[in-house]
């Protein structure tokens, strides 16, 4: 999908986003709501508390599979709230965001929180863009057919089959987020690595005595399978409708102004509130590309006036519901897994490097 990038509606490019930050300023949708974070942070510390009371009270048992989704969810709302304190959508403060990311991703989530600052960064500042946005590089999809034809071996035959193995390429995520971790921590270089690589190794150390302490190897492995593999699919599901089947920059693509840049590769998922609950606001991804420390509950009324704006410049505002923006998705890996020719040898030299749309 593509928007009218038209010019005679009396605006000029370069004040477009000046106008629009004024308008949600001046509706006071910019503050930060420190309220907000400190139930939304003791409500999921408090459910993390009564889960691990529950493990350890339920034993050696096959019912614990029965928490293994509840971990996830819990896991996954845990990483969403770092993603906002990673914004600075709760602290302005840089140390303070530092620490309370941290603690969120390290310890609680056992991702590092270094890594994952620097590598979303980059993807706000090229959304879609290939050669530039690291989401446009994954190892799971290919989102060109120039990428389709640099496969080789099993990784093309993924390719090929992407739409059908969508959903289990996505329990995948997790796992390469531990991997991600474990490399930016052995040799990356970030900011706080001494105290990241402590907080991490102690939340691995932590949750393989805990399993040690009340599962025998067998359950143990199986339960680690089950919210590992959830966990992945929960956030790939987050993530996937965002940009993946929305328009792509090349590498060498002339650089536009900063709205039309964040705006015309993003959707927007048109659902309710519950939804966009277990989203963590960003189903409103138009918005939070716009805004990023801008908290969710200011995401909805924020909605309404970049969709008028953009309808008063003449930019296209993409919205899907829930089920046709994974339709979409899917669609879109379906027609590059086409691309792919059976049985034939990869190219060696096809220009560009990207993978997301």
């Amino acid at each position: 999908m593509t928007g009218r990038d038209t010019a005679g509606v009396g605006t000029d490019r370069r004040s477009d986003f000046g106008e629009l930050h004024r308008r949600v300023a001046e509706a006071g949708l910019l503050r930060r709501r420190p309220v907000y974070y400190a139930v939304r942070a003791a409500a999921l510390l408090a459910a993390l508390a009564l889960l691990l009371a529950g493990f350890t009270a339920l034993g050696d048992s096959w019912s614990q599979l029965l928490l293994a989704p509840l971990f996830a969810f819990v896991l996954g709302q845990l990483a969403l709230l770092g993603h906002d304190v990673a914004h600075r959508a709760v602290f302005a403060d840089r140390r303070a965001t530092d620490l309370a990311g941290i603690l969120l991703g390290n310890l609680l989530v056992g991702m590092s929180y270094g890594w994952w600052v620097e590598d979303h960064n980059r993807h706000h500042a090229h959304p879609n863009r290939e050669g530039h946005d690291p989401a446009a590089d994954s190892v799971l999809f290919v989102r060109t057919a120039e990428q389709a034809l640099r496969t080789r071996g099993l990784r093309r035959f993924a390719a090929r089959h992407q739409a059908a193995l969508f959903f289990p390429l996505l329990s995948l995520q997790a796992l390469g987020l531990a991997v991600a971790t474990g490399v930016t921590l052995a040799r990356g270089r970030i900011r706080y690595r001494t105290l990241e690589r402590t907080l991490a190794v102690l939340h691995y150390v932590l949750s393989a005595v805990l399993l040690a302490l009340v599962l025998s190897p067998l359950r143990a492995l199986a339960f680690v399978a089950v919210c590992g593999s959830l966990l992945g699919v929960y956030l790939g599901c987050v993530f996937a409708p965002n940009h993946k089947g929305m328009p792509m920059a090349g590498p060498d693509a002339e650089r536009t102004d900063f709205l039309r840049r964040q705006v015309l590769p993003s959707r927007n998922v048109r659902a309710g509130r519950f939804v966009h609950f277990v989203f963590g606001g960003l189903g409103y991804q138009i918005e939070h590309h716009l805004f990023p420390a801008m908290p969710p509950p200011a995401l909805r009324p924020a909605s309404r006036i970049v969709r008028a704006y953009c309808a008063e410049i003449g930019v296209a505002y993409c919205e899907a519901g829930l089920v046709d923006s994974f339709r979409e998705v899917v669609r879109d890996l379906a027609e590059v897994g086409r691309s792919v020719p059976a049985g034939t040898a990869a190219r060696s030299a096809v220009p560009g490097t990207g993978d997301a749309r």
